[in-house]
């Protein structure tokens, strides 16, 4: 149940982020693996930091170095390695016209609007993105409302990140406030992780936020494997469906951690299970350090067309890769 003490409740998520795990042989230790030669891949932790929220660590099997969930946080000596096809912006995003802002679809608008991130995912297609230089301030933010206002044809507004959810509710709440003077917009999306890996970021105080809004919210979680869907993340969802929140998930195809039709299906029917539905499975985003996480499209539509043939039309995620500067998602054909 929620806290009713919003204070209290914001307090929770954030001692459970200060006490994520950001050292290798700590984490391994936790988590009853071998700690010895990991010199190589905590090397890695210089290419893109390391930051492993405990609630998350807890859903991982013990003793087991392919758990699912462990490979998709782990720093790995295959990161160092380049390899043809592979850059560091996949989707060019690196040069906004705005810093923080980016308008690639012609009614919606992305705004990164909290640049830090609950877990650092090894795959992450913005694993070199220049954060410094997009971290937004109130000023900024009122900038990006008067971009939005002089642009009519934007009706969605998209927080993004990092992850937007790293903001305390007060920030959320005042945003929320400043869309609601733009007559154009009809939806917020929030496309956030963090209550995957640390569940009580679902305050009773964000729950009544969303709730509040004059428009429709969407949640878009990110789930990659069955078993990231807790019991604490299912009565998170709950309360934001009674908030009248839609609750999607995307994903994203990873080797070694999800690429098998069991897994897919298992994901769908967990979602559904928990009150989200599919929304995106996405086509590893050729980004540099990642490439061991990559599949072939030839696998994946092998993959998805499994997936046709054992679930129904409403729990299968549209099949997608992001191409940089096309104008919307790409549909993978079968």
């Amino acid at each position: 149940m929620i806290q009713q003490a919003n204070l209290s409740v914001e307090s929770q998520w954030q001692k459970e982020l200060k006490q994520s795990f950001t050292r290798l042989e700590d984490l391994l230790t936790y988590l009853n693996i071998d700690a010895e030669n990991i010199d190589q891949d905590n090397e890695a932790r210089r290419l893109f930091s390391m930051r492993v929220p405990r609630p998350f660590a807890q859903l991982m099997r013990h003793g087991d170095d392919q758990d699912p969930l462990l490979l998709q946080v782990l720093p790995s000596a295959k990161e160092f390695e380049s390899k043809a096809g592979f850059v560091i912006d996949p989707l060019q995003e690196h040069n906004a016209e705005q810093p923080g802002l980016l308008h690639k679809y012609e009614s919606r608008v992305l705004i990164m609007f909290k640049t830090g991130c609950a877990v650092n995912c090894r795959y992450c297609f913005r694993r070199h993105f220049p954060y410094a230089d997009n971290a937004v301030n109130k000023q900024q933010l009122l900038q990006h409302i008067d971009y939005i206002k002089a642009h009519s044809e934007i009706n969605e507004v998209i927080l993004s990140g990092g992850d937007p959810l790293m903001a305390k509710d007060d920030a959320i709440e005042w945003f929320i406030g400043q869309l609601e003077q733009l007559p154009n917009i009809k939806r917020l999306r929030i496309h956030t992780r963090l209550p995957v890996v640390i569940p009580s970021r679902i305050t009773k105080g964000l729950v009544n936020i969303l709730e509040r809004a004059s428009f429709k919210t969407i949640v878009v979680l990110h789930i990659n494997h069955a078993n990231e869907i807790s019991v604490r993340l299912k009565k998170g969802v709950a309360h934001l469906k009674r908030a009248d929140c839609t609750v999607l998930n995307q994903a994203v195809l990873l080797k070694n951690v999800n690429d098998n039709a069991d897994s897919q299906i298992e994901l769908s029917e967990a979602l559904f299970d928990g009150g989200i539905l599919p929304y995106y499975l996405h086509l590893f985003d050729k980004v540099d350090g990642a490439s061991h996480f990559d599949i072939d499209e030839s696998r994946a539509i092998a993959i998805y067309k499994a997936m046709l043939k054992a679930l129904p039309g409403f729990l299968m995620p549209k099949l997608v890769r992001e191409i940089g500067g096309e104008a919307s998602k790409t549909p993978i054909s079968l």
